[in-house]
């Protein structure tokens, strides 16, 4: 028998990338490459990037300068490495990054990650700077073998499955639509089967992917084009499926059949992350984000409405170009009108080639570091109301793994909450009732009171009992 080949993914970024970083794996399976946690003993080596954050190209070259020595350290013992980029900054970079790292054997964009088998055959034939970033009429995701629901009980009772790729949106600050594409919705029948086969498998959650993705259109078995709303529906009635939830949404994209959704379905969780980016109406207008502040309320009033326990995170970028006092308090205001349970706040940074980048108005660093540092102040005192609202309530806990103390799992709440509780390791991948004991800066712990509970979760309190002024 051969020896079995290694294969080391670096995965950075979203979740679409964990999953992309996934199906890459299940596409090279075939070929004799098995996963690796150690960059060390890998035959290949593959950074799956993300452009969206700031220097992250800059990152990507520090990380090759480390691999570089470990594959001379192979070459020189008589092995011989692969080393791949895949991802936003390939997609964006691919050129330069052959010419500044001859080190690379392979750039691959996002939407060619079906094509690695036959690349690799040619690097492993002498074939080497390949560089394979455009947008292929054929359908990528037609191409995720099977084999990947067969991998998927290693991986836990937690799946991600992508339902749409790309963004039409052009926000002025966002490099999504030039590298991912404009937006691709899979079938549903397809979505269908996919969600079917890992729930069969052991998965008991499922987080639906898009880089929009409740701008969902995929064709029905009925031949109409579903939107996302009618898809949760769908997927609600999949054997052994007990959690949905989804990710990342946009305000304008909200409609009616998604909001009733969250209240009619029990398996879709009440936990929704709806970037706003900025509260101020001129600077949404500069992003062209193409929805007002107005329309954002109305979207939280009316989600709300469907399901009052519901928890809202959000995306906020402070000091985007024109970005003036009057605007960041602005900002500051939403934040403590809409009170979200957690929220990730930047700084604007400029990314080449999108509008942003050219705009003459750009705020000083100073004054971004000192907006970012009070708006997460803010941000940081609504996260632990909401946790500290927690305290004393049974919250059924799907476990997901070991903790780090002996005895110890760790699961999430239908909140996304981190909780950590005593049990016994066969709880891992059922959900248990555990009574939160102890409110931490980012997770909570508890007791498990035992006996396999279902995963639905209709009680309705008020999440913040106290104001959240701060």
């Amino acid at each position: 028998m051969s020896e079995t080949k290694k294969l080391y993914i670096k995965t950075y970024g979203c979740q679409m990338n964990v999953y992309d970083s996934e199906r890459m794996a299940d596409v090279l399976l075939p070929l004799g490459y098995e996963m690796s946690e150690n960059s060390d003993d890998a035959d290949i080596m593959i950074l799956n990037t993300c452009h969206i954050r700031e220097k992250a190209a800059e990152k990507v070259y520090s990380e090759l300068g480390r691999i570089r020595k470990i594959k001379n350290e192979r070459t020189s013992n008589g092995q011989t490495t692969i080393i791949g980029v895949a991802g936003c900054v390939a997609q964006a970079e691919g050129e330069e990054m052959l010419a500044r790292a001859p080190i690379v054997d392979l750039l691959v964009g996002p939407q060619a990650y079906h094509r690695l088998p036959e690349l690799i055959r040619k690097i492993e034939e002498g074939e080497r700077g390949l560089l394979e970033v455009d947008f292929p009429a054929d359908d990528k995701f037609e191409k995720i073998p099977a084999a990947r629901s067969a991998q998927i009980i290693a991986r836990g009772p937690t799946a991600f499955v992508t339902v749409q790729e790309g963004c039409d949106k052009f926000c002025t600050f966002c490099v999504v639509p030039y590298t991912r594409g404009s937006e691709f919705s899979r079938p549903v029948e397809k979505i269908v089967a996919e969600t079917t086969r890992l729930c069969a498998s052991g998965v008991k959650e499922i987080t639906l992917l898009g880089q929009n993705v409740n701008a969902y259109h995929g064709t029905g078995p009925d031949g109409d084009s579903w939107s996302l709303g009618r898809l949760l529906y769908e997927l609600a009635d999949v054997p052994g499926l007990e959690r949905l939830r989804y990710t990342t949404s946009h305000p304008l994209d909200m409609d009616d059949v998604l909001i009733a959704a969250h209240g009619d379905l029990p398996e879709l969780m009440p936990y929704l992350h709806l970037p706003v980016q900025s509260g101020s109406d001129k600077i949404l207008a500069a992003m062209n984000r193409k929805h007002t502040t107005a329309v954002y309320f109305d979207v939280v009033k009316r989600i709300r409405e469907a399901r009052p326990d519901i928890a809202l995170s959000s995306d906020f970028i402070v000091g985007f170009p024109g970005e003036s006092d009057a605007d960041f308090a602005a900002t500051m205001k939403l934040v403590r009108e809409v009170e979200y349970s957690q929220a990730f706040s930047f700084k604007y940074s400029p990314r080449p080639g999108t509008p942003a980048a050219d705009m003459d108005t750009q705020v000083e660093e100073h004054v971004k570091s000192e907006r970012l540092s009070e708006l997460q102040a803010l941000l940081r005192h609504q996260q632990h109301a909401f946790n500290q609202n927690c305290m004393g309530r049974e919250l059924p806990i799907l476990f997901t793994g070991k903790g780090r103390n002996p005895g110890q799992l760790v699961g999430r709440s239908p909140y996304l909450q981190p909780v950590h509780a005593d049990a016994p390791e066969e709880y891992i991948g059922s959900i248990q009732s555990v009574g939160i004991t102890k409110v931490g800066t980012n997770s909570l712990s508890g007791l498990c009171a035992g006996g396999n509970v279902r995963s639905t979760f209709n009680a309705r309190p008020e999440i913040l009992s106290e104001g959240t002024t701060l």
